[in-house]
């Protein structure tokens, strides 16, 4: 899994080694930086401070920042400030190197405010990781971050199976802190699922992952909603089951439209 997050999904790195991948990805994210996030603009973009502020969005891969924590995040002796962040980022997403994960709107039966912010993610996992210059031995030291690369990582399988399916993939979170990690909805029949991500597949984290999508889904007015087609948790290894609590369990590899 390791390995994956590292080298990602990219066709034209099928067979490479970690190693390999990790170098072709950082020339690509030089030719972003340098070159592509300029395109067509009259307006010279600078290199050192893109490369801050992608470093900002892999430091808070999978979370709902605003632009100005991303922007004081890429700060240093010439700091960005919020209209070049938020310059910078829409330039990114015209060129598809970043994908906002948008938030979920939902009927809720709680007085708690539904976040709008979405999560930010690469259009790879892979591309946190060069940013950052992770290793998988580094990767495998801070299982935080490893955490959350990995729900980048299913975020982006989930959109490329949701999009076969007719379905968006966004995100459920409310001020009280109950939330679940993605949701995949039919674009036009209301249908659901919930899905929760956990980087370890023992059991109390699954019972705790299970818990997190229960109190989620009583949170929501399903009567409006609807109830969830499924509840989901996804872990990096194993085998597909279904509790007797009725939420499913799945290692990314069996996930698919």
């Amino acid at each position: 899994m390791l390995d994956a997050l590292c080298v990602g999904g990219w066709p034209w790195l099928a067979g490479a080694t970690t190693a390999e991948a990790r170098r072709r990805l950082r020339e690509y994210l030089d030719e972003v930086r340098h070159v592509q996030i300029n395109g067509d603009s009259t307006r010279s973009r600078n290199p050192m401070l893109v490369e801050r502020l992608m470093i900002s969005l892999a430091r808070n891969t999978a979370a709902t920042v605003p632009v100005s924590r991303l922007a004081a995040c890429g700060g240093g002796e010439q700091p960005l400030n919020h209209q070049t962040a938020r310059a910078y980022l829409d330039a990114l997403h015209q060129i598809f190197v970043i994908e906002d994960q948008p938030a979920w709107s939902a009927h809720l039966r709680s007085r708690s405010r539904l976040a709008k912010s979405p999560k930010r993610h690469f259009a790879d996992p892979s591309l946190a990781a060069a940013v950052l210059r992770a290793s998988t031995s580094a990767l495998l030291g801070d299982l935080e971050t490893c955490g959350l690369l990995f729900e980048s990582l299913v975020v982006r399988d989930l959109r490329v199976y949701a999009e076969a399916a007719d379905c968006d993939v966004s995100h459920y979170r409310l001020d009280s802190g109950i939330e679940a990690d993605a949701i995949v909805s039919r674009r036009f029949e209301g249908e659901w699922i919930a899905v929760e991500v956990k980087l370890s597949p023992a059991h109390d984290s699954i019972d705790a992952a299970a818990a997190s999508l229960r109190r989620a889904v009583g949170s929501i007015d399903t009567e409006r909603a609807g109830a969830p087609a499924a509840l989901l948790v996804v872990t990096p290894v194993g085998y597909a089951y279904t509790r007797p609590d009725g939420v499913c369990v799945a290692p990314v590899t069996a996930l698919g439209p």
